[in-house]
């Protein structure tokens, strides 16, 4: 059990309370039925209470859920995230105002935190230290406005309605990336590199230095992206997760086994959103493996082919590749394909997976085309196995499992881009970032004088690195919009070849390209510059007329 988290989250019912500070100039009194700025902020539980009710704005599932707007999995169904990943949609959608709406409240949540939080009689340093997590939380809001909307409104202070500042215009990025880079320095010395077991899923120093490597390297300051990432390799608190066996290590983190919270000896999560038994669950496991359903995230052709063969060559120039059969896909290739796709012979919790006999089991054999409600559907053929605890497969929202907000993993490919992207990358630098993380499951090592002579380059080896290594983490779709590669969005989302398929009289009518390849989705298109940032939600602009529109919307 989490025990600090479950505190957490009993905090957060604070947001119901209606804490909030009273405008209304007309009233002399307190009102009786809630709760006011002048009655609350009086010692260390009450500071502690609204510093806590701010993680209920850390992204958990969400951030998954927005890997479907990229090129890595892909949604049975149409959903909004599908639409935008398809370049087929408008200011109307309503994942863009949720965003909005969800980004703006937390901030006003802090900024109402960060105007009170002084009153309390309390230590000044515990004070400083919930208002550094404060302020963390802030530029993490801040942080996902400024990638998707770029200019934005910047509200450091709470506004209420009547404030003419409700109506004000949007600040350029650059000047708010310039204010989160500032904050991010001043608030990281604030906070301490570890907290006891009873506090974990604090805000850390180290987690404060990460996310300036991820905002740094998003906006191409890339110098600024290798300081932040080489600070918090420095601090000498993190290391990527083992368990000693290459073969599992990389899964095991993304289970129940290697969460921080029950777990020690992982010191690669660098901040998580932390599920409770009972408390806070999800959906997760069940919505990968639904075993009378579709599933929901199909990994797609794009992202299978991406893996390297075990000689560290990619598939259209390994000797080691065939494909000839279903389980061809599988042979030979990065361990981490395996501990994030499934492959035949994994434990399995979908029912009837496709097989020739069509009977349940525990083991995964063939991908499962046929909607009959016996067994999980895969729209591509393939499943995932990444977040994955069979169990919790069977059951709705009964997940516990953490999601990885930011891990040391990220931290160590932001400081390999960055040092490519500034000419200064050796092999050195490689050996300490990328090849300890091929090292954790078996991989080859990268040699960057080798690569010239395969035929390939370090900016598109580890581009591919940060994919696999990262793959429904919810990170491709920014790492498509800063490296402006919209075009990859515009492609065909594909499937296993179609004869691959266990039972043919399941996948006849489904379109295949010219060499056999499922096609799922067609008609995407991505248009330059106007699809790198989303359009200024409609709600919003009804509202406020002066907050303009994105070029091109």
């Amino acid at each position: 059990m989490k025990p600090m988290h479950t505190s957490v989250l009993t905090c957060m019912a604070v947001l119901a309370l209606g804490l909030g500070a009273c405008n209304d100039e007309f009233l002399e009194r307190e009102p009786l039925d809630t709760v006011t700025d002048v009655s609350f902020w009086q010692n260390e539980e009450h500071v502690r209470l609204a510093a806590n009710a701010t993680y209920a704005y850390l992204k958990g599932k969400n951030t998954v859920d927005m890997e479907n707007m990229g090129d890595n999995t892909v949604w049975p169904t149409v959903t909004e995230y599908q639409r935008i990943s398809t370049g087929n949609y408008g200011a109307d959608v309503g994942a863009l105002n949720t965003e909005w709406n969800d980004d703006y409240a937390g901030i006003q949540r802090c900024n109402q935190f960060l105007e009170n939080y002084q009153k309390a009689d309390m230590s000044a340093d515990l004070k400083e230290r919930y208002a550094a997590e404060v302020r963390f939380m802030r530029v993490y809001l801040y942080s996902y406005l400024t990638a998707l909307f770029g200019d934005v409104q910047f509200i450091t202070k709470t506004i209420p309605v009547s404030d003419p500042a409700v109506y004000g215009t949007r600040e350029k990025k650059a000047v708010v990336v310039d204010w989160m880079m500032k904050e991010l320095d001043e608030l990281a010395p604030k906070l301490p590199l570890t907290y006891p077991p009873t506090d974990y899923g604090r805000i850390t120093r180290g987690a404060a230095l990460a996310l300036k490597s991820r905002i740094a390297l998003f906006e191409g300051r890339f110098d600024l992206a290798e300081q932040a990432a080489k600070a918090v390799m420095d601090l000498n608190t993190y290391q990527l997760y083992s368990n000693g066996d290459p073969k599992t290590s990389y899964r095991e983190l993304f289970t129940y086994k290697g969460q921080a919270a029950e777990n020690s000896a992982n010191r690669e999560t660098i901040l998580a959103r932390v599920y409770v038994k009972d408390v806070s669950m999800h959906n997760m496991s069940r919505e990968v493996q639904v075993p009378d359903q579709a599933v929901r995230w199909n990994p797609t052709k794009s992202l299978v082919d991406a893996y390297l063969c075990s000689d560290g060559l990619p598939i259209d120039k390994s000797p080691l590749y065939t494909e000839n059969a279903y389980t061809d896909y599988f042979k030979n290739r990065d361990p981490r394909m395996v501990q994030t796709i499934l492959s035949p012979g994994s434990a399995w919790g979908g029912l009837d997976d496709g097989d020739a006999d069509n009977n349940p089991n525990a083991v995964y054999n063939l991908p499962k085309f046929k909607a009959d409600k016996k067994g999980a559907v895969t729209v591509t053929g393939f499943y995932f196995t990444k977040y994955v605890e069979v169990p919790a497969v069977g059951l709705v929202s009964r997940d516990e499992n953490d999601f990885h907000l930011i891990r040391y993993a990220e931290v160590l490919l932001n400081y390999a881009e960055a040092r490519l992207e500034q000419g200064k990358l050796t092999q050195a630098d490689v050996d300490a970032t990328i090849n300890k993380l091929r090292s954790r499951v078996g991989m080859v090592p990268m040699k960057l004088d080798q690569l010239s002579t395969q035929g390939l380059t370090p900016r598109t080896e580890l581009r591919r690195e940060r994919r696999v290594e990262l793959a429904l983490e919810g990170q491709r779709y920014f790492d498509i919009l800063r490296w402006k590669q919209g075009d990859v969005l515009t492609q065909d989302v594909k499937g296993i070849k179609r004869a691959f398929a266990p039972n043919q009289s399941d996948v006849s009518i489904l379109p295949v390209d010219a060499e056999g390849y499922i096609l799922f989705l067609t008609g995407k298109t991505f248009t330059a510059p106007k699809n790198y940032l989303w359009p200024i939600p409609f709600v919003q602009r009804e509202r406020n007329p002066n907050l303009g529109q994105n070029p091109g919307w």
